[in-house]
């Protein structure tokens, strides 16, 4: 059913200071294999509108998926009462200078559109790619997926807002399980569901693909035969597909100003960061910059405008190691009296915005690859996420990898299983001695960053450059 929102919103009765509506559409299609066999070929669609209000101060919320004047007007009672209600116990009065007008539009880049592979097509990509897993006896389980979405989201408002942004979002995993005696081992592509990207089929290209699966199996039979990862305090490499965890972990969650205000706490958790640390806090090594960039192209999280309007832009986070902005939009700006970023962002029709990260880039350095390994006498290099512990706080942490080579002499040597490492936030990037230059940068992402309550999970993007760490503690055993 086609409506006219615009129009809507003119015949809203109501008396308030502002009123927002957001409407998204959503589809999903998934096909996933296992051991060569279909597990999924499915596919959702959800379409609703949320209804915002600026009453008294306050912002008042209700959504619909009866997509009628009536129900639109329903909705739009709904939110004033809220909001009127919300104003006898409001911490903080709002006002139509936290939505700003804005008007434009966005569309993922591609180069092959979605509807360019069938559902066959697919299917047998993922069946190659389970029998290219397969490289030995010894791989007890392949499994391969692919998730295609298609997102609209049409923002208008009583201020003059019109903003229409059309997202294509490409999602794979593929995994090889290996066992020997009661040993086992898995190896996947870059972590769970890491490779992650804005853009067209292309994104699926087979011959890559298929590279990929068989470095992935046979890395998985390797780490059969390999040495447990060493205790000791050394020097640790970092891949750019665990980077994306640390800076999700111990950079992206703590500086989120709503968790510092204590909106998480009781759920997520609350940040060592408080208020007075920006523009005062040393949060690492002069070599660490961090920037908020949702224009990057093909990046899982680039956006052109956040869901409460504003204009999405560059921003440095952490500049020559010291932490500047945080991670709030307009109304935890406000709140805080502090900078923050275009970061107001719901997942879906049916929930509020709220601060949240999107994309977050550790910038590139000057040493290579090569000159990062020369230099070190002795460490371990590790590659992809497996585990992750962090306390309430995001300081604390604990992380385990998939792979990981020791480091003798400037050389990688043997292959070593079960790595981990531990660590607290500032000391540990406090420790960062070389970053990786251009060359080294890999982007990565998660579909399933998950924060609020009611709890929403959303789309990230984490791009970084390999990086070296002096003094880490690392350590063998499954964590």
């Amino acid at each position: 059913m086609q409506i006219n929102l615009q129009t809507i919103l003119n015949n809203i009765d109501l008396t308030a200071d502002w009123i927002g509506l957001r409407q998204v559409t959503e589809t999903n299609t998934t096909h996933s294999m296992r051991d060569g066999q279909p597990q999924s070929n499915g596919r959702t669609k959800t379409k609703g509108i949320m209804v915002e209000v600026l009453v008294q101060g306050q912002f008042g919320y209700s959504a619909t998926n009866y997509l009628t004047e009536k129900s639109i007007q329903k909705a739009a009672e709904a939110a004033y009462k809220q909001a009127i209600s919300a104003a006898n116990w409001g911490i903080h009065p709002f006002s139509i200078d936290q939505r700003p007008k804005a008007v434009g539009h966005y569309h993922s880049p591609y180069l092959k559109p979605l509807n360019s592979l069938s559902t066959q097509d697919i299917n047998d990509l993922l069946f190659k790619v389970c029998e290219i897993l397969k490289v030995s006896d010894k791989i007890v389980k392949t499994s391969a997926l692919v998730q295609i979405t298609e997102t609209e989201v049409q923002l208008i408002s009583s201020n003059g807002s019109d903003i229409y942004q059309k997202f294509l979002f490409i999602t794979s995993n593929y995994t090889a399980t290996a066992q020997e005696g009661n040993i086992i081992q898995t190896r996947t592509d870059n972590g769970m569901s890491g490779r992650c990207y804005q853009g067209g089929t292309e994104l699926l290209e087979l011959e890559s693909a298929l590279s990929r699966a068989k470095n992935i199996g046979e890395q998985a039979v390797e780490l059969l035969t390999a040495p447990d990862c060493p205790t000791t305090t050394t020097q640790l490499v970092l891949a750019p597909d665990q980077m994306m965890l640390q800076i999700h972990e111990s950079i992206g969650h703590p500086l989120e100003i709503d968790r510092i205000l204590g909106d998480e706490r009781n759920y997520a958790g609350s940040s060592f960061v408080k208020l007075s640390d920006f523009g005062n806090l040393t949060y690492g090594s002069p070599l660490m910059n961090v920037t908020f960039d949702p224009s990057v192209s093909g990046q899982f999280a680039s956006y052109a405008f956040d869901d409460g309007g504003l204009v999405a832009s560059r921003e440095y986070l952490i500049k020559d190691g010291i932490l500047l902005r945080g991670l709030g939009s307009l109304e935890s700006q406000s709140r805080a009296n502090i900078p923050g970023v275009a970061n107001f962002r719901a997942s879906s029709w049916n929930r509020a915005p709220i601060d949240r990260m999107a994309n977050i880039n550790l910038e590139p350095g000057n040493s290579s690859f090569e000159q990062m390994i020369s230099d070190i006498e002795y460490g371990v290099y590790m590659e992809t996420n497996r585990s992750w512990s962090i306390d309430d706080y995001r300081n604390k942490f604990q992380f385990g990898c998939e792979y990981a080579k020791l480091i003798e002499n400037g050389r990688l040597t043997k292959t070593l299983k079960n790595p981990n490492y531990r660590g607290i936030t500032n000391q540990f990037w406090g420790g960062l001695s070389q970053v990786g230059d251009g060359e080294t940068v890999k982007i990565y992402g998660s579909p399933f960053c998950g924060k609020g309550e009611p709890n929403q999970i959303i789309r990230v993007g984490h791009s970084s450059p390999i990086c070296v760490f002096d003094n880490i503690e690392v350590f063998g055993g499954v964590a």
